[in-house]
């Protein structure tokens, strides 16, 4: 029989080390809301170097000539010169059915036509916790060979997106070697990258998997990329100073990993379904857009660096008016 003392004191620990807890939630919250505080440097703004994810419905069919036409007139006076437009997703197996992207030669044409120098790259990934397994070599081999019949359409480049890859994942590394001759561009998106030491390992703990990357995984795909693009929306931060404050966080830290001579993207949430309370409110393109003025004008001038709208189909006017205000002036 366990004795009162014995119970007392398990439930000092228990009450020790909630405290401390609280403690460390309240000193990041308290970061945060620091970070998101100042006024950004009048230069810091786009450079013309930003990006817009597209669904599938561009290149299945769904969307006509007169549809890039339309799109051309709005993104004509933007910075954005980048579109990622989905074309997949791969099969458990890695492979890529071209059945998938039947328009994809039609789309590059008209984006040729109607936005001369905006590139336009095969957005392509799965969910790999439980669907496609990319520590097997073969599935790995499918998935490069899917990028070579795709690339034959036309497109500038392939952009990764593979849900949830760890903090390490040498197989991922090993793919973007093996892509790399395969394509003019390469590009990625990640997860965000640990805002402070011990929140990887916190995180995984609550979510099963990583949500963050350490510094040094995410330095090691930078270095084997062109562009990346880091998902720094769906942060569960409650609160606009507390999401912004985590957004000049992520921007400040990739600005000090990303090489110089490659794209970095910062995601801007142009969505409104988050599935978390308050998490419409506190993130939106105009608190992500002030955040990484922020973070911009803390580590200074690059020519190389933009926003990243996430995604066309679920944007709306305010989200666009904005990007506008908020970043392009």
């Amino acid at each position: 029989m366990i004795s009162r003392t014995v119970v007392r004191r398990g439930l000092r620990l228990v009450a020790l080390a909630l405290v401390v807890v609280v403690a460390l939630v309240g000193l990041v919250a308290g970061a945060f809301r620091v970070q998101f505080t100042g006024a950004p440097a009048g230069w810091a703004k786009s450079t013309g170097h930003d990006a817009l994810w597209m669904g599938h419905m561009w290149v299945d069919g769904r969307r006509a000539e007169a549809d890039v036409a339309a799109l051309a007139v709005r993104l004509r006076t933007t910075g954005i010169r980048d579109l990622y437009v989905h074309a997949g997703p791969f099969e458990a197996d890695g492979r890529l059915d071209p059945a998938k992207y039947p328009n994809a030669r039609d789309l590059v044409a008209w984006v040729r036509r109607h936005l001369p120098g905006v590139r336009v790259s095969a957005w392509l990934g799965q969910k790999v916790d439980g669907t496609l397994d990319l520590d097997d070599a073969r599935s790995r081999a499918n998935v490069l060979d899917g990028v070579r019949e795709i690339m034959k359409t036309g497109f500038d480049g392939v952009h990764y997106n593979f849900e949830p890859l760890g903090s390490g994942d040498e197989e991922f590394l090993d793919l973007l070697d093996r892509t790399r001759p395969l394509t003019r561009l390469l590009s990625t998106s990640t997860p965000q990258i640990e805002p402070y030491p011990l929140m990887r390992p916190a995180t995984r703990a609550v979510l099963d998997h990583d949500k963050y990357w350490s510094r040094a995984y995410f330095r090691s795909v930078a270095e084997r990329v062109d562009q990346v693009a880091v998902m720094a929306y769906d942060s569960g931060m409650p609160l606009e100073s507390l999401y912004g404050g985590h957004v000049v966080r992520q921007a400040v830290l990739a600005l000090d990993l990303v090489p110089r001579d490659r794209q970095l993207f910062v995601g801007a949430p142009a969505y409104h379904d988050h599935g978390l309370p308050r998490g419409d409110q506190a993130e939106s393109v105009a608190v992500t857009a002030r955040a990484v003025k922020l973070a911009l004008s803390e580590h200074g001038r690059r020519e190389r660096f933009g926003l990243a709208m996430y995604v066309d189909f679920a944007a709306t006017e305010e989200d666009w008016r904005e990007y506008a205000t908020h970043w392009l002036i």
